[in-house]
């Protein structure tokens, strides 16, 4: 049963701090031109897949994705599933039935403390399984956590794919919260000889060549222990990449250095020498930050603006555009309250309000942060006359982590990943020896139009409750090719009023939710 949504109060304009609205973050519904005016435009189905909720009805469900139709392939001979936590029965009981015996299953997990409870479960949940094998990663950095969401598949067909995606596998994540799913194309085997094949040879921009190879390093990092995954590289190596048109961007725990450019980069590097390629619009823009977690991030926000902001406003032509805007989307205790779970969404979304450093962190957010459903009673009104473009997913609480840029007309580029807003996530700021610390293991898939469609002039714009661009979305393209984003959030977003905070899950809230219970913390 969904709860009741609440109606939108309108204000009869937006407060004197907020910033005027960009127009691809707000852009009007627009009648159709005269046919004579349509001029025929290639549209492109968003990258990014959300996933299925269960208690939503189909017309929010729309070109959304289930764990049944990644893994229920009974061509499906070997999985590689890597993840934070871990539902071994939940993970097989979605395989073919007539062929999950057969598949070959390897579980990698981070918990490297033999007494650790949920390591202690796997232990005994295994042996259920004879095809199931158990590798625990390379955890240097005792802070970390093994926190990657990626399954990568071999089929039969002499196929395989890459599924990088936001949910742990459980049950919780897959059927009431919001998640997202970036699939590859099936990626056919290379010739015996790979460097003679003609399709990966040829291919233009490189992209899916070094997609394999920054892959490939991230495979090899979790061997620094002998973790086990030089089958999985092997295989891997002998497959053809050429049609993958994104660039991964991933976390390695460890010290790197920044300067090494001869080798992959991890955490905030990466990201910055991965928006170094990616060109965006002239003019203002906004950054929107999406994530379910924030971690301690100290009281001045020199990190926040001088590592992950500063790379997040990284491009091509940096000096020509103006720096983006930042905003960070995040739930309150409200919209945790009126979730399709109720307060127990929450159990999943993290950040702290407790010591002085962290009361001085919410001080410089606050401004930035927007609420995860833009029809919160408590927040900033809208403007009476706003266009609210719906996601479907207001309900359903957030384990998402999106990083969008919206320039004035399009997006310039998404980042879908599972990396929280954190230093061990993206990595310290560099030390005296150009080194970054990481904690944590990453992975995440970022995308731009010209990358998806060969074409400078292909523009990409938020798609909502579809995959697919609209009619009215094509309208001003003259024929070049529209990529389709899904948006997860509804647009505008709601800003948070100056009294409102975050949801924390470690602080206790007696107002009911939905279902008539409370959050007591002991």
């Amino acid at each position: 049963m969904e709860p009741p949504s609440k109606r939108l109060r309108p204000d009869d304009a937006p407060g004197p701090s907020r910033s005027p609205a960009l127009s691809s973050l707000n852009r009007p519904i627009s009648p159709p031109p005269p046919k004579r005016q349509r001029t025929e435009s290639t549209k492109i189905r968003s990258p990014f897949q959300l996933t299925r909720i269960r208690d939503l009805p189909a017309s929010s469900n729309q070109d959304t994705v289930t764990l049944a139709d990644i893994l229920g392939d009974p061509l499906i001979s070997e999985c590689w599933e890597f993840n934070y936590l871990h539902d071994l029965d939940f993970l097989m009981s979605h395989f073919d039935e007539d062929t999950r015996h057969l598949v070959k299953v390897h579980v990698v997990h981070g918990f490297w403390k033999r007494e650790d409870s949920n390591r202690l479960y796997l232990e005994e949940a295994v042996k259920e399984y004879k095809n199931v094998r158990l590798h625990t990663a390379n955890m240097p950095e005792i802070f970390g956590t093994h926190h990657s969401k990626m399954m990568i598949l071999f089929r039969h067909d002499d196929t395989a794919q890459v599924i990088i995606h936001t949910a742990n596998m459980i049950a919780k994540d897959w059927t009431n919260m919001t998640n997202a799913v970036w699939k590859s194309p099936l990626l056919p085997k290379l010739p015996e000889s790979p460097g003679k094949d003609p399709q990966e040879a040829s291919h233009p921009s490189e992209i899916g060549k070094k997609f394999k190879l920054d892959l490939l390093a991230y495979l090899r990092a979790y061997d620094a222990r002998r973790v086990g995954l030089g089958p999985l590289m092997e295989e891997l190596a002998k497959y053809n990449f050429s049609s993958i048109r994104a660039a991964l961007v991933a976390s390695v725990p460890g010290r790197h250095d920044v300067q090494d450019s001869s080798r992959t980069a991890w955490g905030w590097p990466a990201l910055k020498r991965a928006l170094k390629d990616v060109p965006v619009h002239p003019g203002k823009s906004e950054v929107v930050v999406q994530v379910s977690s924030i971690a301690t991030l100290g009281a001045k926000n020199h990190w926040l603006e001088n590592c992950l902001f500063d790379s997040l406003a990284s491009s091509t032509n940096q000096g020509a555009a103006s720096r983006p805007k930042f905003r960070v989307v995040f739930p309150t205790a409200d919209e945790v309250r009126r979730s399709l779970d109720g307060y127990a969404s929450g159990a999943s979304i993290h950040t702290k309000i407790k010591s002085a450093q962290q009361v001085k962190q919410l001080e410089y957010l606050r401004p930035m942060f927007c609420h995860w459903a833009n029809d919160t009673p408590g927040g900033k009104d809208l403007p009476k006359d706003v266009v609210v473009r719906d996601a479907g997913r207001q309900r359903a609480a957030p384990h998402i982590k999106t990083y969008i840029r919206y320039g004035e007309e399009s997006i310039d580029w998404a980042l879908l990943t599972s990396a929280n807003v954190s230093k061990q996530a993206w990595g310290e700021a560099a030390n005296a020896s150009r080194e970054v610390r990481v904690a944590s293991w990453e992975i995440g898939v970022l995308v731009w139009p010209s990358l998806l469609t060969g074409d400078e002039q292909a523009k990409m714009v938020g798609t909502f409750k579809t995959d697919m661009p609209t009619d009215d979305d094509m309208l001003a393209t003259n024929g070049k090719p529209v990529v389709g984003l899904r948006i997860p959030y509804n647009l505008p977003l709601q800003p948070y009023s100056k009294a409102e905070e975050p949801w924390v899950a470690e602080k206790s809230y007696s107002e009911p939710d939905w279902k008539g219970l409370a959050w007591n913390i002991g």
